[in-house]
């Protein structure tokens, strides 16, 4: 069974658009921005936290950069399969001193996403294009839901509130904001 959301993305997708540009703007007037953008993790890009091959599994994924260090065997960003390695990898090397700089997850209010049944699994397409990832601290995620991505239950973000609370309606969960997402929070995944 594959299940689509698009109802009213087209909307989203131009207001989220039209406020990204407006902050772009703002941004490049006052110069406050220093955030690298985010990439595409399409080709044979390796999780930086499993080694999965990100582009061939489901779900969301994520990049980090942070302020002084770097993967070992390429360019930043650190990239991962899925929010879960995203997550475990911040955990971790923050315990070595790394301090993330951004945080980018899948967007999964601007993409138009879909949930299929795999055997008695329901699981989440993958967006691995540049402009379908959105910062940590403009996102909330849906954690604990019926669905899942790379590394088992996902947690699903979110740049808007009602598309977060309609995946939750629809697939179970809690919304939590990214940036609040704990050790425990993610262990219990």
């Amino acid at each position: 069974m594959t299940r689509r959301v698009s109802a009213g993305l087209s909307r989203r997708r131009f207001v989220l658009g039209a406020a990204s540009a407006a902050a772009i703007g703002l941004a490049g007037c006052t110069g406050s921005t220093d955030r690298p953008e985010p990439i595409a993790l399409t080709g044979d890009k390796s999780c930086d936290q499993c080694g999965m091959i990100i582009d061939q599994h489901p779900g969301p994924s994520g990049q980090t950069y942070y302020r002084d260090n770097s993967p070992e065997d390429h360019d930043p960003p650190a990239w991962f399969c899925s929010t879960v390695c995203t997550y475990r990898h911040r955990f971790e090397t923050s315990n070595r001193g790394w301090q993330p700089q951004v945080t980018y997850l899948t967007d999964y209010a601007i993409v138009d996403y879909s949930v299929d049944r795999e055997g008695g699994t329901q699981v989440l397409s993958a967006h691995l294009a540049a402009e379908n990832f959105a910062a940590t601290d403009g996102l909330e995620v849906v954690i604990g839901s019926e669905v899942e991505g790379a590394m088992g239950p996902a947690i699903v973000p979110f740049s808007d509130t009602d598309a977060a609370e309609e995946f939750a309606s629809t697939y179970g969960g809690e919304i939590v904001a990214a940036e609040n997402i704990s050790r425990e929070l993610v262990a219990q995944q």
